[in-house]
């Protein structure tokens, strides 16, 4: 018969399982620094030599890193989705950025519709949160934070969509995002009628995730990310336009 005796799991095995599901499920993310050894042990209830055992394991792993003074990372598991020489050509090519953003359309409207299938009431509870924070820095002058939630926005349907390969791999490509490889989101929040545009698409999508409408979940972000891909090529083109006419400007003053 195909039995076997059932072994005991070591107590250190079972925190290295716990912690393996929260880094996997996004909910530990890269950098994030984990509570002091005698709170995690206190929290998951098992001595403190167990707790060490299992952090060397996921040290081990490459999962997790020490910093002296610091305390216990969560390791930077993305930093090498990208080699540094394609992320030097991604910035160096305009057509990198239209495709970046025409992959997100495609991965995105999917997550959107997913997140409106399969998210739970807490999931969209995150997003309805994010979304009353852009609100609220909406009304201010400053950009920066508009920006910043823009996309933790977006990160937070991904992870409503509860498909750990999709989450992982835009996570790395938001962090090329976040360090201006494609573009800077600054710039899409320059202008204030953008600005007003971008929040009304925000609310679309998130009407319709809030309503559990898949269909108009998927529309709603193919619409928003169509936007942000001719909005950059309109600011494009009219920099391209402003260089000429400097041009000729500077031409016509040398020659009076």
């Amino acid at each position: 018969m195909p039995f076997q005796k059932v072994q005991p799991e070591k107590l250190s095995t079972s925190v290295v399982r716990q912690i393996e599901l929260l880094i996997l499920r996004g909910i530990l993310r890269p950098g994030e620094r984990l509570p002091s050894e005698r709170e995690l042990a206190d929290r998951l209830g098992v001595s403190r030599p167990s707790l060490r055992d299992a952090i060397a394991e996921l040290q081990e792993q490459g999962l997790l890193s020490a910093k002296a003074g610091s305390g216990v990372f969560v390791a930077e598991v993305l930093g090498n989705a990208f080699s540094p020489a394609l992320t030097r050509l991604f910035g160096a090519h305009d057509e990198a950025m239209f495709d970046y953003l025409s992959f997100r359309r495609d991965i995105e409207s999917l997550a959107a519709e997913r997140a409106a299938r399969l998210g739970s009431d807490s999931d969209l509870k995150v997003i309805q949160a994010i979304f009353d924070k852009m609100v609220v820095a909406h009304g201010s002058p400053g950009s920066d934070e508009e920006a910043r939630l823009d996309a933790e926005f977006h990160m937070a349907i991904l992870e409503a969509s509860h498909n750990v390969v999709m989450l992982h791999m835009m996570r790395s490509m938001f962090d090329l995002l976040r360090a201006g490889v494609f573009y800077n989101r600054r710039i899409m929040f320059h202008q204030q009628h953008t600005r007003a545009s971008i929040l009304d698409q925000h609310r679309a999508i998130n009407d319709a995730l809030q309503a559990r409408d898949p269909v108009a979940a998927k529309a709603a972000v193919e619409a928003h990310l169509s936007f942000v891909k001719q909005c950059l090529s309109d600011q494009q083109i009219a920099e391209r336009n402003e260089a000429i006419a400097r041009q000729r400007l500077e031409h016509e003053t040398g020659q009076s």
